[in-house]
């Protein structure tokens, strides 16, 4: 039996005693015929609940015993199944193995053979060769009689004539190599030019002298020109630049030649338009952040330069260098991005000769930092400071000589030297990469203000108008307004004997003397 219908069983046999307790207990507070029966009545329904239990538990008891059954079936089936297929793959594996055997078996039977051939072929080869050694022995005996030469003798003269003939080829498959070379040569120094090119094919766009300022509308003209235009003078005073204000509906035009006074006036100009409180005292304070403000954005234009090179662990002096060209042209072509294309097909020539890109990368890209420095009274060529600085801020002597000897200047004595030199001539000679106009009516700009500040006295000079006029500043301790007269008459004549230039120049002296005391 189960233990399920034991236990059920068991259930059943207690309910019924305790039936039989109850009713005996009933029968002792009840008399008569009636308690009797009720008596009976609960011990038949308990007997019958017990029996309908028992069979439930029985039919229970069955199910699980089929359950238990099927699953002993399906168990041993699956595995008498695995059993087969292993059986299989041991007979298959055995198969195999006898096929190997008798390959086996016949591969050293036909070696086996080859060898006794191998042999055979052996002896009968020495045999003929000591038959070959007597028939060259005789060969030598007549050749000594017919010729009448010892043996030292014609091995002499055949070395003379074998080294004469050696020599003729030699020379012949020297040249044969030389012209190889020199075509092969040629051949890959086009194909690693073309790759460099194409890998490294940049736009650029030629920089203009104007810059143009959006407005919020045509009021916000008025507010910029201030009472008396004391407002526009003093944002050009402090900038250096132009400021028109004509026609052309919400925008001011910022005309300079020097790209970083006409970045500081452009910033300067957008400050104050959003902040709307536009007066001098406020315009000096703006420029000057502006000022500040674009320090930053050229250390930033450095860092971004180097990042992008992927070029590592420069000094932050020479990384600043790197991003002051942003704000300099050299024949019409943004220094910046021509600093960036040598450097990145000196990088490409050098891994397409098997050299270290990362040398010739760090030469490109301060090949022409002492452009940035060369208008400061820096002694030398613009390649010479460069070399300069880069020793100075800790670049390796290789770089620095590279950078020297760019436009050989200095002897190159490194095939670094001589990457940059074609990197730089391939950025610069290609069709739109430079306008020659654009150089010269820059440096036409800065004469005219090298000029104006070789007089004694000078504080600033402003080059304007596209170079038609030139605005000097003067100390106003130095020069009283009498000699601010003579001071102009004295620049315009030193202006048309020394420079060439269209049109006319206007020459504009500024003397001013403020007063300023602070309310407490």
């Amino acid at each position: 039996m189960e233990p399920v219908m034991i236990v059920a069983f068991v259930i059943v046999a207690g309910a019924a005693m305790a039936g039989g307790f109850v009713v005996s207990n009933v029968l002792k507070g009840k008399k008569g015929k009636v308690a009797q029966e009720e008596a009976q009545g609960i011990r038949d329904m308990a007997l019958r609940e017990a029996e309908t239990i028992k069979k439930e538990a029985e039919l229970q008891a069955k199910d699980t015993l089929l359950k238990l059954r099927n699953e002993f079936e399906q168990d041993t089936r699956s595995r008498r199944e695995e059993l087969t297929a292993a059986e299989k793959r041991i007979l298959q594996k055995e198969e195999n193995v006898e096929k190997r055997l008798d390959l086996l078996d016949k591969k050293e039977k036909d070696l086996s053979g080859r060898t006794d051939a191998l042999k055979q072929g052996e002896a009968d080869v020495l045999k003929k060769g000591e038959e070959l050694k007597a028939v060259i022995q005789q060969e030598k005996e007549q050749l000594h009689k017919i010729s009448g030469l010892s043996r030292d003798e014609a091995r002499a003269m055949l070395l003379s004539k074998i080294d004469e003939e050696i020599l003729h080829e030699k020379a012949t498959r020297i040249r044969q190599m030389e012209e190889d070379i020199r075509e092969s040569a040629d051949k890959k120094a086009r194909e690693v030019l073309s790759v460099a090119i194409q890998r490294c094919a940049s736009d650029h766009a030629a920089e203009n002298t104007v810059s143009v300022v959006a407005l919020p509308s045509d009021e916000m003209k008025g507010r910029i020109i201030g009472r008396e235009g004391r407002n526009i003078r003093a944002l050009e005073q402090a900038t250096g630049v132009d400021v028109i204000i004509d026609d052309t509906p919400e925008a001011v035009t910022i005309s300079g030649f020097d790209m970083v006074r006409r970045e500081v006036a452009r910033m300067a100009l957008e400050s104050l338009i959003s902040d709307g409180r536009i007066h001098p005292g406020r315009i000096e304070e703006v420029v000057e952040k502006a000022k500040k403000d674009l320090d930053q954005k050229i250390k930033q234009e450095g860092e971004n330069a180097v990042f992008d090179l992927g070029i590592h662990n420069m000094h932050p002096e020479l990384v600043k260098l790197i991003g002051r060209l942003k704000y300099r042209t050299s024949f019409g072509q943004n220094a910046l991005q021509h600093t960036k294309e040598v450097a990145r097909l000196s990088g490409i020539i050098a891994h397409q000769l098997g050299l270290d890109p990362q040398i010739a990368k760090r030469a490109g890209i301060l090949h022409d930092i002492g452009k940035v420095v060369s208008d400061e009274q820096e002694e030398g060529t613009h390649a010479i400071v460069g070399a300069r600085l880069a020793r100075k801020f800790g670049e390796s002597e290789v770089i620095a000589r590279a950078v020297e000897s760019h436009h050989s200047e200095v002897e190159v004595n490194s095939v670094y030297g001589t990457l940059v030199c074609i990197a730089d001539t391939v950025s610069a000679s290609r069709p739109g990469a430079r306008a020659e106009s654009l150089e010269n009516y820059i440096k036409r700009l800065e004469n005219l203000e090298r000029i104006a500040t070789s007089f004694k006295g000078v504080d600033k000079v402003y080059a304007l108008q596209a170079g038609r006029e030139v605005r000097i500043l003067v100390d106003p301790a130095r020069i009283n307004d009498d000699e601010s007269v003579v001071l102009a008459r004295d620049i315009r004549t030193k202006i048309e004997g020394e420079m060439e230039y269209p049109g006319q120049i206007k020459v504009m002296v500024v003397r001013e003397t403020r007063a300023i005391e602070v309310a407490k």
